[in-house]
């Protein structure tokens, strides 16, 4: 019987216990299509002693998903087969078969899985038969049949697979298709009301509805895409599915979920359709999409770091280290900057940062806004070409200790300097206390506190001596470095 592969991924905890991360894909059904134009929602008049929400009820999404259901399709994909692990055909060298097979001396071929299948949605963007649906679902496919809403079938080509940000495109022969309208995912509001349609579990065109919960959520996986996190409810299948607004345009693509059964909880994600639509368009043109980078390694900025760079508040992206030779480093950046912004826009998280380069053309220009000794400065980047992954430093945590920073240290010596390659640094010896359970630990080097170099005992204590809350080291980690806070003050 052939094994049916659900095509549902689980990612990153996050810290939460047992709690995973997963994309959304499987098998299908169908529905009906009518296509009308209509008002999304009637508003009556509230009447006396009724409040105007009371009155208003529940929105009704008939005619928003009459209008929009028919472009919404089913992926349905066959996968390469994997050759077995035995040589039978059969089972492995414990099925009766194989030893039958090796005692009369039969020949014993390799046998070869059955393809793995798998289905995911999608939603048609031109009448010609474009299609926007998850690089998870057709990636690995070795054929992709697409099905309508009124049970026409068509094999599909893929015309681009990105990894990055789980978005792919294919293509349908077929004309005067029905399309789904884009809409503008900067204008989201948390709160409004927003519908998945897809096929989870194999049933075509269900539709749940929802909030959306946030507009720029940062995951583990996904490093170039800020999600819009939402509770309608998506499930197997529902991956590369359209999220609705209520005038009927597409915001997001329906990616990931977080959960402990592998069903959904509550929490889905989308990948803006903004973002979406820059890929399929690099995609369609040249097969490949072209990034933007600053070659700068950054962390979160918690209320300690905050707190030891005269922050506001918890804010911007940490510099932990600037590329040598990378545009940011040509153009000024250094280790301790914290960006607050880039054009104009603010940067709240760390992994706003990679987004907002990332969709930006190798070449074109930016004005950071830095963060640098207490005060604020504009710095100006020439964005260069991505062609290999940004590594984006964790947040190590917080220490909770008090007094002493409770380390030991000495400064490198010249072999460890040359095998390093650093000029210079304390050397970690011991940790012990705030320095202990802010995950300090032996071998580390500290190449600078609170934005300043560090190369000398003395200079670590007259930095720790200045602090009076927490002291934020830059710490050298095999080659990549962090800043770690360490809170010494009440």
């Amino acid at each position: 019987m052939p094994r049916q592969r659900l095509d549902f991924r689980t990612a990153a905890a996050l810290g939460l216990a047992m709690l995973g991360l997963a994309a959304c894909s499987r098998p299908a059904d169908r529905v009906s299509p009518p296509i009308a134009s209509a008002p999304l929602a009637t508003v009556q008049p509230p009447g006396p002693g009724t409040t105007a929400a009371a009155a208003r009820g529940l929105p009704d999404f008939t005619e928003l998903v009459a209008q929009n259901g028919p472009a919404v399709v089913n992926v349905a994909v066959i996968e390469k087969g994997q050759p077995a692990s035995f040589e039978d055909g059969g089972g492995g060298p414990d099925d009766p078969l194989h030893d039958f097979l090796r005692r009369f001396g039969m020949p014993q071929q390799r046998g070869a899985q059955p393809p793995a299948r798998g289905e995911g949605s999608g939603f048609i963007i031109t009448p010609d038969g474009y299609i926007l649906t998850n690089a998870h679902v057709v990636a690995d496919a070795r054929e992709v049949t697409v099905r309508l809403t009124d049970r026409r079938e068509f094999t599909a080509k893929v015309v681009g697979v990105d990894r990055r940000t789980d978005v792919a495109v294919i293509k349908i022969a077929g004309k005067d298709l029905p399309t789904a309208r884009i809409g503008d995912p900067a204008k989201l509001r948390t709160g409004e009301w927003v519908i998945a349609i897809g096929s989870p579990f194999g049933f075509d065109n269900s539709v749940t509805a929802g909030i959306v919960s946030a507009t720029a959520r940062s995951l583990p996986d996904g490093q170039y895409t800020p999600f819009i996190q939402t509770d309608a409810a998506v499930n197997p299948g529902n991956s590369g599915g359209p999220l609705f607004n209520m005038a009927g345009e597409v915001v997001g693509i329906n990616s990931q979920i977080y959960s402990r059964s592998g069903g959904y909880m509550g929490i889905s994600f989308a990948i803006p359709i903004d973002i979406a639509v820059g890929v399929k368009d690099q995609l369609i043109k040249t097969g490949h999409v072209q990034r933007g980078r600053i070659g700068v390694i950054v962390q979160e900025v918690g209320q300690q770091l905050a707190d030891s760079f005269g922050l506001d508040r918890p804010r911007g992206a940490i510099v932990a280290q600037a590329e040598a030779g990378g545009p940011a480093a040509k153009a000024g950046v250094k280790s301790g900057d914290v960006i607050l912004a880039v054009d104009g826009k603010p940067i709240e998280h760390s992994g706003q940062l990679s987004a907002v380069i990332s969709q930006l053309r190798p070449g074109t220009k930016v004005e950071l806004e830095v963060w640098r000794d207490h005060a604020s400065r504009k710095i100006t980047v020439e964005v260069a070409e991505l062609k290999e992954g940004v590594v984006t430093a964790s947040d190590r945590g917080d220490g909770r200790g008090h007094g002493a920073l409770g380390l030991s240290v000495r400064p490198l010596s010249p072999a460890e300097k040359r095998a390093s390659g650093l000029d210079g640094g304390l050397l970690v010896e011991d940790a012990q206390g705030p320095a202990l359970e802010a995950d300090v630990h032996a071998g580390d080097v500290i190449v600078g506190a609170n934005g300043q170099k560090v190369t000398s005992i003395d200079e670590l204590e007259a930095q720790a001596s200045k602090s009076t809350r927490s002291i934020a080291l830059l710490v050298n980690r095999g080659g990549t470095t962090l800043f770690i806070p360490i809170k010494i003050g009440g």
